[in-house]
């Protein structure tokens, strides 16, 4: 007997040309009454629902989604465990804040953070509304803790686009176009990207792109323009997310840790996209061995709600009342929804993600034996991050071809999306099968086929 319940589709159904008729008019009215600020991608999907790692669109439409909202939904779309916690906790207590007053949400999640999260315990959390305000949560207290005012960022690193975070940000000139100046004191160091190795032998020794990074910082920085003692803080991705899904070298972030605690420089890592379970460890500073004073989390830790956190080491989270706070950060619901996204990563996702993005990226290193214009394969569990090139020889960067082959596979109803000037991320809900790696693997390879 028929159990009422629609089986999820095996392949995505594309009903009608892209965009739709409703989706056109959809558009139309966004362009109008929206702010055109929004970097979208050349193609245009407008979602209507979605379940799982299926998103229909309002024309009916369904898509196989490899992006997740961009690495946000990680236990993918509407999970019914997620829904019925929100569910429950918006017929009780939808907002009281928590700057003003309190409720047991909030010392709830900063216990279970305390736990999962790399930084030494005890852990104080100063809980926000996205990844931008974590990591300008982390700045003031990195300056009130320390009392200096400079930090040390990253090129090609992305850590928000709200001002004190944009000094940091320096994946895309647009991004700052517009701006003046930045609004903090920060110096920027050439990201180890082990494919593309900024430094020169020299620079480097024998340790590589990352040994590379530090001498920059110890023998060039502390030399020249930022003495060591007036830094607050480190701030790095451990695998950059909008600079093109680029994992640190081995020994990278252990130098880091080194040259902070030898000038006692702060560490924040950036685990806003990275983290909770994504690249098969519940952050990816843990592939490192690291500790960071500092942690900045976002994305996946809501399933979609709106909700970030700053996690700090307990002697370092001691400013006095009114010195930072958020009328909405720490909601009620949001923490309902972020324990219950913990709750079902803890309890097999992120075992998932290892398993399933291992398998993903074998199949993706296929493509690269395949194909002339894929330079590299990288990252770790579902992670991972595909570079387009002109060939194998030059390698030279082939953003017009990556875009290509984003709308093609659009078209043919896969959703992905490019990071950094040439590569394609894979950032799927956790939840994703190996029977979805073979579906999207296989439309990968056609849109490849058809766009080269």
């Amino acid at each position: 007997m028929s159990t009422g319940v629609i089986a999820p589709p095996r392949r995505p159904e594309i009903k009608t040309a892209l965009p739709g008729p409703k989706a056109q008019k959809i558009i139309e009215a966004d362009a109008k009454f929206v702010t055109p600020s929004y970097p979208r991608p050349d193609y245009k999907l407008v979602a209507e629902r979605g379940r799982g790692v299926w998103v229909e669109d309002v024309d009916g439409n369904v898509f196989l989604d490899c992006n997740a909202g961009v690495a946000v939904c990680a236990t993918g779309h509407c999970h019914p465990e997620v829904v019925q916690a929100i569910q429950q906790q918006a017929a009780e207590l939808i907002h009281m804040c928590g700057t003003d007053f309190y409720y047991r949400h909030m010392p709830q999640l900063a216990e279970k953070l305390d736990a999962i999260v790399p930084v030494q315990s005890p852990t104080r959390t100063h809980f926000a509304n996205s990844g931008t305000e974590a990591v300008e949560t982390a700045l003031k207290l990195a300056m009130h803790a320390t009392g200096r005012e400079k930090f040390i960022a990253f090129f090609n690193s992305f850590h928000g686009r709200t001002l004190g975070s944009l000094s940091l940000t320096s994946s895309r000139a647009s991004q700052r176009k517009g701006f003046k100046r930045q609004a903090l004191d920060v110096v920027h160091v050439p990201y180890p990207n082990e494919f593309r190795n900024p430094f020169s032998a020299a620079d480097c020794g024998d340790g590589g792109a990352g040994q590379g990074a530090l001498n920059w910082i110890e023998e060039r920085l502390f030399k020249t323009t930022t003495p060591p003692e007036e830094v607050a803080a480190i701030v790095v991705e451990a695998v950059q997310g909008e600079g093109g899904y680029v994992p640190a070298p081995k020994g990278f972030l252990q130098g880091l840790r080194r040259i902070c605690d030898q000038h006692g420089i702060l560490l924040i890592i950036d685990e806003v996209q990275s983290g909770m379970g994504r690249t098969g460890k519940m952050f990816a500073s843990e592939h490192y061995g690291v500790k960071p004073d500092i942690i900045t989390i976002a994305k996946g830790i809501g399933s979609g709600l709106p909700i970030g956190a700053c996690v700090a080491r307990a002697e370092l989270m001691n400013w006095k009342p009114g010195a930072h706070a958020s009328t909405f950060g720490g909601n009620p619901v949001c923490i309902a929804s972020a324990l219950k996204t913990i709750e079902l990563l803890e309890g097999g996702l992120v075992q998932n993600a290892a398993e399933v993005g291992a398998y993903l990226k074998v199949g993706l290193e296929r493509l690269m034996q395949k194909y002339e214009c894929i330079g590299d394969v990288r990252g770790f569990g579902l992670m991972l991050g595909v570079e387009f090139v002109e060939n194998k020889t030059t390698l030279k960067p082939a953003p017009e071809l990556r875009d290509r082959i984003e709308y093609a596979c659009y078209e043919r109803g896969l959703i992905i999306l490019g990071a950094g000037a040439n590569t394609i991320r894979w950032s799927p809900p956790l939840i994703l099968s190996k029977e979805n790696v073979d579906v999207a693997l296989e439309i990968f390879d056609e849109a490849i086929a058809a766009s080269i």
